[in-house]
Protein backbone atom coordinates (compact mmCIF):
# COMPACT_ATOMS: atom_id res chain seq x y z
CA UNK A 1 0.00 0.00 0.00
CA UNK A 2 1.69 3.36 -1.11
CA UNK A 3 1.74 5.77 1.93
CA UNK A 4 0.14 9.23 1.56
CA UNK A 5 1.76 12.47 0.18
CA UNK A 6 2.78 14.30 2.94
CA UNK A 7 0.95 17.12 3.31
CA UNK A 8 2.98 20.79 2.01
CA UNK A 9 4.61 23.07 4.62
CA UNK A 10 4.85 26.90 4.29
CA UNK A 11 8.69 26.36 3.96
CA UNK A 12 8.38 24.51 0.97
CA UNK A 13 7.50 27.61 -0.87
CA UNK A 14 10.16 29.35 0.13
CA UNK A 15 13.13 28.17 -1.85
CA UNK A 16 11.43 28.64 -5.17
CA UNK A 17 10.10 31.64 -4.08
CA UNK A 18 13.10 33.10 -3.60
CA UNK A 19 14.97 31.92 -6.51
CA UNK A 20 12.01 33.83 -8.73
CA UNK A 21 12.91 37.17 -7.11
CA UNK A 22 16.54 36.56 -7.25
CA UNK A 23 16.22 36.25 -10.97
CA UNK A 24 14.70 39.45 -11.31
CA UNK A 25 17.88 40.88 -9.24
CA UNK A 26 16.43 40.79 -5.47
CA UNK A 27 17.97 39.92 -2.53
CA UNK A 28 15.97 37.87 -0.69
CA UNK A 29 15.40 36.88 3.08
CA UNK A 30 13.05 35.08 5.11
CA UNK A 31 11.29 35.97 8.04
CA UNK A 32 11.55 39.86 8.93
CA UNK A 33 9.51 41.39 11.10
CA UNK A 34 5.56 39.49 10.53
CA UNK A 35 6.72 38.93 6.45
CA UNK A 36 7.41 35.56 5.40
CA UNK A 37 9.89 36.82 2.43
CA UNK A 38 11.11 40.00 1.84
CA UNK A 39 12.51 41.30 -1.29
CA UNK A 40 14.75 44.40 -2.08
CA UNK A 41 16.09 45.94 -4.78
CA UNK A 42 18.61 49.14 -5.54
CA UNK A 43 15.80 52.28 -5.28
CA UNK A 44 12.63 50.17 -4.87
CA UNK A 45 9.86 49.78 -2.41
CA UNK A 46 10.77 46.23 -0.92
CA UNK A 47 8.57 43.35 -2.33
CA UNK A 48 6.89 40.96 0.42
CA UNK A 49 5.63 37.62 -0.39
CA UNK A 50 3.18 35.95 2.37
CA UNK A 51 3.50 31.87 1.76
CA UNK A 52 0.35 29.28 2.74
CA UNK A 53 -0.41 26.03 1.76
CA UNK A 54 -3.68 27.28 0.40
CA UNK A 55 -6.23 29.78 0.09
CA UNK A 56 -7.83 30.72 3.17
CA UNK A 57 -9.33 34.32 4.27
CA UNK A 58 -6.32 34.39 6.68
CA UNK A 59 -4.12 34.66 3.60
CA UNK A 60 -5.69 37.31 2.44
CA UNK A 61 -5.69 39.31 5.63
CA UNK A 62 -2.18 38.74 6.43
CA UNK A 63 -1.89 40.60 2.56
CA UNK A 64 -3.53 43.64 3.04
CA UNK A 65 -1.69 44.07 6.13
CA UNK A 66 1.37 43.94 4.36
CA UNK A 67 -0.03 46.75 1.83
CA UNK A 68 0.56 49.19 5.04
CA UNK A 69 4.23 48.75 4.65
CA UNK A 70 4.40 48.34 0.84
CA UNK A 71 2.05 48.38 -2.32
CA UNK A 72 4.34 45.32 -3.83
CA UNK A 73 2.91 42.57 -2.10
CA UNK A 74 2.51 38.76 -3.49
CA UNK A 75 0.64 35.87 -1.66
CA UNK A 76 1.93 32.21 -2.69
CA UNK A 77 0.57 29.18 -2.25
CA UNK A 78 1.28 25.64 -3.95
CA UNK A 79 -0.10 24.99 -7.30
CA UNK A 80 -2.95 22.12 -7.19
CA UNK A 81 -4.24 20.34 -10.25
CA UNK A 82 -7.71 19.28 -11.65
CA UNK A 83 -10.89 21.38 -11.98
CA UNK A 84 -11.34 22.51 -8.41
CA UNK A 85 -8.10 24.20 -8.27
CA UNK A 86 -8.74 25.58 -11.48
CA UNK A 87 -12.10 26.95 -10.26
CA UNK A 88 -10.37 28.03 -6.64
CA UNK A 89 -7.81 29.69 -8.95
CA UNK A 90 -9.90 31.99 -11.06
CA UNK A 91 -11.95 32.91 -8.43
CA UNK A 92 -9.00 34.00 -5.64
CA UNK A 93 -7.14 35.42 -9.13
CA UNK A 94 -10.27 38.19 -9.31
CA UNK A 95 -10.10 38.39 -5.38
CA UNK A 96 -6.23 39.25 -5.65
CA UNK A 97 -6.66 41.78 -8.24
CA UNK A 98 -10.15 43.53 -6.48
CA UNK A 99 -7.39 44.04 -3.59
CA UNK A 100 -4.07 45.14 -5.18
CA UNK A 101 -2.37 41.31 -4.21
CA UNK A 102 -0.17 39.63 -6.55
CA UNK A 103 -0.27 35.96 -6.78
CA UNK A 104 2.18 33.42 -7.35
CA UNK A 105 1.94 29.87 -7.87
CA UNK A 106 4.81 27.17 -7.27
CA UNK A 107 4.49 23.22 -8.69
CA UNK A 108 6.11 21.76 -5.44
CA UNK A 109 7.52 18.69 -7.20
CA UNK A 110 9.75 20.51 -9.67
CA UNK A 111 9.59 23.75 -8.07
CA UNK A 112 8.10 25.66 -11.15
CA UNK A 113 6.54 29.06 -9.78
CA UNK A 114 4.35 30.96 -12.06
CA UNK A 115 3.10 34.60 -11.55
CA UNK A 116 -0.49 35.18 -12.31
CA UNK A 117 -0.52 38.36 -11.09
CA UNK A 118 1.22 41.89 -10.00
CA UNK A 119 -0.20 44.11 -7.64
CA UNK A 120 -1.73 46.94 -9.25
CA UNK A 121 -5.13 49.25 -8.08
CA UNK A 122 -8.00 47.30 -8.99
CA UNK A 123 -9.98 49.05 -11.59
CA UNK A 124 -13.06 46.89 -12.21
CA UNK A 125 -14.26 46.17 -15.94
CA UNK A 126 -17.93 47.43 -16.06
CA UNK A 127 -20.12 44.57 -17.28
CA UNK A 128 -23.19 47.25 -19.52
CA UNK A 129 -25.22 43.84 -20.47
CA UNK A 130 -25.26 42.24 -17.07
CA UNK A 131 -26.00 46.01 -15.35
CA UNK A 132 -28.92 46.57 -18.25
CA UNK A 133 -30.08 42.11 -17.18
CA UNK A 134 -30.15 43.79 -13.87
CA UNK A 135 -31.80 46.92 -14.43
CA UNK A 136 -34.85 45.22 -16.68
CA UNK A 137 -34.80 41.89 -14.47
CA UNK A 138 -35.50 44.67 -11.53
CA UNK A 139 -38.22 46.76 -13.30
CA UNK A 140 -39.89 43.87 -14.93
CA UNK A 141 -40.53 42.27 -11.41
CA UNK A 142 -43.90 42.66 -9.55
CA UNK A 143 -43.68 43.04 -5.84
CA UNK A 144 -40.55 41.80 -3.61
CA UNK A 145 -41.30 38.08 -3.59
CA UNK A 146 -38.08 36.49 -2.98
CA UNK A 147 -36.24 36.89 0.41
CA UNK A 148 -32.89 37.56 -0.18
CA UNK A 149 -29.98 35.51 0.33
CA UNK A 150 -32.64 32.00 -0.88
CA UNK A 151 -31.25 29.72 -2.96
CA UNK A 152 -31.55 30.08 -6.35
CA UNK A 153 -34.22 27.34 -7.06
CA UNK A 154 -37.89 28.37 -7.31
CA UNK A 155 -37.39 32.05 -6.95
CA UNK A 156 -39.58 34.15 -8.38
CA UNK A 157 -38.42 35.96 -11.67
CA UNK A 158 -39.86 38.25 -14.13
CA UNK A 159 -39.69 35.56 -16.40
CA UNK A 160 -41.89 33.30 -13.95
CA UNK A 161 -44.83 35.39 -13.22
CA UNK A 162 -45.48 36.03 -16.55
CA UNK A 163 -45.34 32.69 -16.95
CA UNK A 164 -47.73 32.55 -13.94
CA UNK A 165 -50.42 35.12 -15.45
CA UNK A 166 -50.57 33.36 -18.49
CA UNK A 167 -51.43 30.25 -16.52
CA UNK A 168 -54.11 31.92 -14.67
CA UNK A 169 -55.58 32.88 -18.06
CA UNK A 170 -55.21 29.62 -19.53
CA UNK A 171 -57.11 27.72 -16.17
CA UNK A 172 -59.95 30.75 -16.47
CA UNK A 173 -60.79 30.31 -20.09
CA UNK A 174 -59.25 26.75 -20.87
CA UNK A 175 -56.94 26.77 -24.33
CA UNK A 176 -56.66 29.92 -26.11
CA UNK A 177 -54.93 31.24 -28.98
CA UNK A 178 -51.80 32.63 -27.99
CA UNK A 179 -52.30 36.15 -29.51
CA UNK A 180 -55.75 36.97 -27.11
CA UNK A 181 -53.88 35.16 -24.10
CA UNK A 182 -51.01 38.09 -24.65
CA UNK A 183 -53.87 40.58 -24.82
CA UNK A 184 -56.09 39.20 -22.18
CA UNK A 185 -53.01 39.35 -19.50
CA UNK A 186 -50.80 41.75 -21.00
CA UNK A 187 -47.32 39.67 -21.50
CA UNK A 188 -46.43 40.88 -24.79
CA UNK A 189 -43.80 37.50 -24.69
CA UNK A 190 -46.77 35.14 -23.96
CA UNK A 191 -46.40 33.06 -27.12
CA UNK A 192 -42.48 32.32 -26.74
CA UNK A 193 -42.80 31.64 -23.08
CA UNK A 194 -45.87 29.31 -24.07
CA UNK A 195 -44.23 27.73 -26.67
CA UNK A 196 -40.91 27.28 -25.06
CA UNK A 197 -42.55 25.33 -21.95
CA UNK A 198 -38.94 25.65 -19.78
CA UNK A 199 -41.68 24.69 -16.56
CA UNK A 200 -43.88 22.48 -18.30
CA UNK A 201 -47.06 24.19 -17.44
CA UNK A 202 -48.03 24.51 -21.24
CA UNK A 203 -49.36 22.36 -24.17
CA UNK A 204 -50.19 23.40 -27.59
CA UNK A 205 -53.46 22.20 -28.35
CA UNK A 206 -53.46 23.12 -31.78
CA UNK A 207 -51.41 25.62 -34.09
CA UNK A 208 -51.29 28.50 -32.35
CA UNK A 209 -53.78 27.50 -29.40
CA UNK A 210 -52.28 26.62 -26.17
CA UNK A 211 -53.50 25.08 -22.94
CA UNK A 212 -52.36 23.97 -19.56
CA UNK A 213 -50.79 20.84 -18.28
CA UNK A 214 -51.84 19.16 -14.97
CA UNK A 215 -48.27 20.27 -14.03
CA UNK A 216 -49.47 23.98 -14.45
CA UNK A 217 -52.40 23.56 -12.75
CA UNK A 218 -50.07 22.18 -10.00
CA UNK A 219 -47.87 25.16 -10.29
CA UNK A 220 -50.64 27.69 -9.55
CA UNK A 221 -51.72 26.25 -6.26
CA UNK A 222 -47.98 25.57 -5.46
CA UNK A 223 -47.23 29.31 -6.31
CA UNK A 224 -50.50 30.50 -4.77
CA UNK A 225 -48.53 33.43 -2.61
CA UNK A 226 -46.91 34.84 -5.72
CA UNK A 227 -50.06 35.03 -7.06
CA UNK A 228 -51.74 36.99 -4.65
CA UNK A 229 -48.84 39.01 -4.88
CA UNK A 230 -49.42 39.80 -8.26
CA UNK A 231 -53.32 40.28 -8.10
CA UNK A 232 -52.14 42.83 -5.20
CA UNK A 233 -49.57 44.71 -8.04
CA UNK A 234 -51.64 44.62 -11.14
CA UNK A 235 -55.03 43.43 -10.45
CA UNK A 236 -54.36 39.71 -11.82
CA UNK A 237 -57.19 37.14 -10.13
CA UNK A 238 -55.83 34.58 -8.31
Amino acid sequence: MTAPAPRPKETDLYAPVKALLEGQGYEVKGEIGAADVVACRQGEDPVIVELKTGFSLSLFHQGVERQAITDAVYIAVPRGSGVAFGKALKSNLTLCRRLGLGLITVRLKDGFTEIHADPAPYRPRRNKRGKARLLREFARRVGDPNTGGATRQGLITAYRQDALRCAVLLRDQGPTKASLVASGCGVERARIIMSADHYGWFERVSKGIYGLTPQGVTALETYSDALGALAQGNGLSS
